[in-house]
C-alpha cells in the first residue's frame, strides 16, 4: 500500500513534465534580454558608527564652542546705552543679551514680524492677481464702456522701465510686468475702448499713508499705496509720485494700451468695477516667498504696508492696516510671543510709535533658519540688498545676513530717539547658525560715526564663532 501511495505523485509529476515539454519548440532560441543588468558599485562606507557623536556634529560643535563664544560676547554687551538692546543665540541656545526685554523702536526690523506672519498665514506660494474687467462682453473688439484695471494688492506691479529708472535706491526684484496685462487685453481681441481705463483699488481701504510717520516720510519713504499700485505710484515721464495710486495706475495702463494700438477714448479715472463684471485678462505676482525677499532685501516700505493689509483681508475680510496688525498680534500670541512691550502700528517700521523687544525678534529668527524662510530672504553682507556695501572688507562678508533698520529724528535733542538696527544670522560651515539682534536707540545713533563702530564691534565678535571645530569638521567620515 505504501508503495502505491508513493507512486501516485511520481506519476503526476512525470505527466506534467511530458506536457510542458511538448509546449516548447526544440528549434526556438531562448529570448535575449534587452540589456544586461548593471549592478551599481556601492559607495565607500562611512567608518563612523551609527551611534557615534559624529552623527550629531552640529550639537557637538555647539557644545564645544559656546563657552568661548560667551566670553567673546560679554565685553560687547556692556557697551550699549540703557535704551538699546542686543540678544545672541546659536541654534536657539542663548549666548548673551543686554536689555533684551525692554521696549525699543525697531525701525525697519518691524518687517521681520510682517514677513514671518505673512509666510505663516498666507503661505510661501500665495500670489496676488491683478485683472482687467469690463461691464459687458466686447463686440467686434470694441468695449462699449470703461475698462477696469482691478488691483489685487500686488506691491510689485511694475512697468519695464521702472527697475532701471534709478528712481529708487534699490530696483524692484521679482516684478509683475504690467506689460503682460496689456498684452492680455490685445490677445483678447480688444481694439478700442469707448470709455476710459478706470483704476479700481477697492480690495483695500483708501488709507494711502500710515499714521505716526516722521516728518517728510510720507510720499518720500513710502506711499501713497493702494491695492492698485504700479511703479510705487509713478508714471513714465512724470517726475513726481502721483497723489492717487489708482489714478496713476490707470494712466500708466492707458499709455501701454495705446502703445499697442488700442484706442482709448476717455481720460483715466478712479472707480469700482461692477459686481458682475467680466474678466478679460489677468496677471499673477511672484509667490509670497519672493515678495518677502523683495521686502526684506530692499527694505521696501510700500510692500510691507500692503502685505499687512492683505493679512487683514485674509484674517477678517477687511483690507485695512488695523485688521492686518490685529492678525499679526494674534499670531505672536499663538507663538507665545505676546508682550505688553510689543506695540505694532504699521508694517514698514516708519512709525515712531512701534515698539519691539530684542527677545521677540530673536525668537522670530529662531523660528526660521539661515538658509530657509526668513533667513533665505535676507540681504547678505558685502553682496546683496541693503547690506551690499556693509562689511565689504570684513571677514564676516558673505557669511552674515541681516535686516537693517534706520530712523532719523530731528531735532536730535528730543524724544523719540533715532534708530539703527541690524538682525539676522551668521551661517556656520556644516550646519546651524548664530542668530543675533541689535537695536540701537539714541539721539544721534543713526549717524555713521556712532553706529558703524558698534556694528563693527558686533561683527568682530560674531566672526569668532566657532573658535573650535565646525560641524563640517565633526561630521561623519
Amino acid at each position: 500500500m505504501l508503495g502505491v501511495v508513493a507512486l501516485v505523485p511520481a506519476l503526476v509529476l512525470f505527466g506534467m513534465f511530458r506536457w510542458s515539454d511538448g509546449q516548447v519548440d526544440d528549434n526556438e532560441a531562448a529570448p535575449i534580454p534587452d540589456s544586461p543588468v548593471q549592478i551599481p558599485v556601492p559607495p565607500e562606507a562611512l567608518s563612523t558608527g551609527l551611534f557615534a557623536m559624529r552623527r550629531m556634529p552640529t550639537i557637538v560643535s555647539r557644545d564645544l564652542n559656546v563657552e568661548a563664544f560667551k566670553d567673546e560676547l560679554a565685553p560687547f554687551l556692556t557697551t550699549l546705552n540703557d535704551r538699546s538692546c542686543v540678544a545672541v543665540s546659536v541654534d536657539g541656545v542663548p549666548i548673551g543679551e543686554n536689555n533684551a526685554d525692554i521696549a525699543v523702536i525697531p525701525a525697519s526690523n518691524q518687517k521681520l514680524v510682517v514677513a514671518s506672519v505673512a509666510l505663516e498665514q498666507l503661505g510661501d506660494d500665495f500670489r496676488y492677481t491683478t485683472t482687467v474687467e469690463v461691464a459687458a462682453e466686447p463686440v467686434s473688439g470694441v468695449v462699449a464702456g470703461d475698462l477696469y484695471l482691478v488691483g489685487g494688492g500686488d506691491p510689485l506691479l511694475t512697468s519695464d522701465w521702472y527697475p532701471t529708472s534709478n528712481l529708487e535706491r534699490h530696483p524692484v526684484t521679482s516684478p509683475t510686468r504690467l506689460e503682460t496685462l496689456a498684452d492680455g487685453v490685445v490677445d483678447a481681441g480688444i481694439q478700442s475702448v469707448e470709455g476710459g481705463v478706470v483704476g479700481d483699488g477697492s480690495r483695500y481701504d483708501d488709507e494711502f499713508f500710515a499714521p505716526g510717520w516722521g516728518l517728510g516720510d510720507a510720499g518720500l519713504e513710502a506711499g501713497p499705496y493702494s491695492a492698485l499700485m504700479v511703479n510705487d505710484s509713478r508714471v513714465l515721464d512724470d517726475p513726481r509720485r502721483a497723489d492717487d495710486p489708482n489714478e496713476a495706475a490707470a494712466r500708466e495702463f492707458t499709455r501701454l494700451l495705446q502703445e499697442r494700438g488700442v484706442q482709448v477714448a476717455a481720460a483715466p479715472s478712479v472707480g469700482t468695477a461692477p459686481a458682475d463684471s467680466i474678466e478679460i485678462a489677468s496677471v499673477q505676482s511672484a509667490p509670497m516667498s519672493d515678495v518677502v525677499a523683495e521686502m526684506l532685501g530692499n527694505s521696501d516700505n510700500n510692500t510691507s504696508e500692503l502685505v499687512v493689509k492683505e493679512l487683514g483681508l485674509a484674517a477678517s475680510g477687511n483690507g485695512t492696516r488695523e485688521a492686518g496688525l490685529a492678525a499679526m498680534e494674534a499670531q505672536l500670541a499663538d507663538w507665545g510671543l505676546a508682550s505688553e512691550a510689543v506695540v505694532l502700528t504699521d508694517g514698514s517700521g516708519l512709525s515712531l510709535d512701534n515698539r519691539l523687544t530684542c527677545a521677540t525678534l530673536l525668537a522670530i529668527l529662531q523660528r526660521s533658519g539661515a538658509d530657509v524662510s526668513i533667513g533665505a530672504a535676507l540681504p547678505v553682507a558685502g553682496e546683496t540688498g541693503t547690506l551690499a556695501d556693509v562689511f565689504v572688507d570684513h571677514e564676516i562678508s558673505g557669511r552674515l545676513s541681516g535686516k537693517t533698520g534706520s530712523l532719523n529724528n530731528a531735532p536730535f535733542n528730543v524724544d523719540p530717539p533715532a534708530v539703527k538696527a541690524l538682525a539676522g544670522y551668521v551661517a556656520i560651515e556644516g550646519g546651524g547658525a548664530v542668530e543675533y539682534v541689535l537695536i540701537l536707540n539714541g539721539p544721534t545713533i543713526s549717524d555713521q560715526s556712532e553706529y558703524r563702530p558698534v556694528w563693527g564691534a558686533l561683527a568682530d565678535v560674531l566672526a569668532t564663532y566657532p573658535t573650535g571645530p565646525t560641524p563640517a569638521e565633526l561630521g561623519p567620515r
